[in-house]
């Protein structure tokens, strides 16, 4: 029975969560094109959404670019450029532990103004109350399984021993479940809140994150002339 858990924690539940990612993305942009916007609520409120918004999104674009680095750079490429083992996980607490917490202050923050402002709350869907709150439990997770799990109760774990290769096998469709046993509980839980946000991501406002200005890019630039007085 333990081992049908884990089977479809480690191998199967991935892929689900994968693929209603990656086919309710595809399916929103396709049909329902017209939904993809962040509905942003400023007129409502503006200070605490512009000091909450940047701390959060500029965290967690540096939380996630901690992560990618994690995953996919194996513990071999580190020791080849004689990086020591000590020093990178020094490193990654510190940068991750700075990237958190301000993606957890400003989720805060945004959290508070939401549930607060009659106006803002009023405003907001049942998906905007539940993004706010998963944001602040797998926040809270991850840095709880980097600063306690981790770096007190488990010292001798290093995630790029089991952890990360499990996450790479994901990618050439061959995870091996024992590497996750080897895991502590938090970021087990924190591991598995991940893959419901990916789970989720394509039916709340979170989408609008895939829809980058390009077009500001490559367009041709906009020529303001000063109409002459007559």
């Amino acid at each position: 029975m333990k081992d049908a858990l884990d089977i479809f924690l480690w191998v199967i539940f991935p892929y689900l969560a994968l693929g209603s990612f990656i086919f309710g993305t595809i399916g929103r942009f396709a049909i329902f094109h017209a939904g993809v916007t962040a509905e942003s609520s400023e007129l409502l409120e503006k200070k605490q959404l512009m000091i909450g918004s940047i701390l959060f999104h500029i965290g967690i674009i540096m939380v996630f670019a901690g992560h990618v680095v994690g995953i996919l750079i194996p513990k071999s490429f580190t020791d080849w450029l004689g990086i020591p083992n000590e020093m990178y996980h020094i490193g990654a607490l510190v940068m991750g532990g700075i990237a958190g917490f301000m993606a957890l202050a400003g989720m805060m923050i945004l959290s508070y103004r939401r549930f607060t402002n009659k106006r803002v709350f009023k405003t907001s869907s049942f998906s905007d109350l539940m993004v706010n709150v998963s944001f602040l439990i797998i926040i809270v997770l991850g840095l709880s399984a980097s600063f306690i799990d981790g770096a007190i109760l488990h010292p001798e774990f290093n995630y790029r021993l089991n952890l990360s290769i499990w996450a790479r096998q994901i990618f050439v469709f061959h995870p091996d479940y024992h590497l996750m046993l080897q895991v502590p509980i938090l970021f087990k839980i924190h591991v598995i809140c991940g893959f419901l946000i990916f789970a989720f991501f394509p039916y709340t406002r979170l989408v609008h994150a895939l829809t980058l200005p390009w077009q500001y890019i490559f367009r041709r630039p906009i020529v303001y002339r000063k109409r002459p007085r007559v």
